[in-house]
């Protein structure tokens, strides 16, 4: 059977989801898995998770917003936790000293040479080596507020050289757009949890087993 890169959408602590997901796809030995971010926070099973991603060799991440705001409170940056994040804070401070270097290890960005995956977007007309973080990890619209819901969506103009695949902003169907497809569903507050098989386009769904947070 061929090998397959299959993409996440975000996680969130859903490892249950993550599970019922991987037995759907029937992911296999040779399979690899690659999440757009948000591997943490707001879900139940966020210990689970990390520790599946970090010992599986399988598994590769981006870095979202939520993860890199644990990996900055962790290195000592002066960051105002939200509350989801402190409660995470909290569930994995035992274990910080595990996890800081994993959480440390994670790009921005991973080029999968006709795909490539980023947690929330990329900025039309830059090069990809030219993008920054803020826009890597948190751009929705294209104005002045990048965070903004309101406005021009990134992926409607986003027409470069590498299809994007990416999260952060939770839809009830994937967002799409000419060479951008975004697998955030939402599963972390009761809807599902999303992949997409480079390979053979192919989408695939599991629903969640509760709603963990209100969105």
């Amino acid at each position: 059977m061929q090998s397959r890169t299959i993409i996440v959408g975000d996680i969130h602590g859903c490892y249950d989801e993550l599970m019922d997901l991987l037995n759907q796809i029937d992911f296999g030995g040779s399979d690899r898995i690659v999440s757009v971010g948000d591997l943490v926070t707001k879900g139940p099973k966020n210990r689970e998770v990390l520790e599946l991603f970090m010992t599986d060799s399988r598994f590769d991440t981006v870095i979202g917003n939520h993860d890199l705001a644990l990996r900055l409170f962790w290195s000592g940056e002066e960051v105002e936790l939200k509350s989801s994040q402190k409660e995470t804070h909290k569930e994995l401070k035992e274990d910080q000293h595990r996890f800081m270097p994993y959480l440390n290890s994670l790009p921005f960005m991973i080029d999968l040479g006709s795909h490539v995956v980023v947690h929330a977007g990329l900025r039309p007309h830059v090069e990809l080596h030219s993008q920054t973080t803020e826009d890597l990890t948190q751009l929705r619209t294209l104005g002045e507020d990048r965070e903004s819901k309101d406005g021009t969506p990134w992926y409607e103009v986003y027409e470069g050289e590498k299809f994007a695949l990416f999260g952060h902003w939770p839809a009830p169907e994937p967002r799409r757009g000419k060479m951008a497809l975004g697998l955030d569903t939402g599963c972390v507050y009761g809807h599902h949890l999303t992949a997409y098989t480079i390979e053979t386009g192919e989408l695939n769904f599991v629903p969640a087993r509760l709603a963990y947070a209100s969105s």
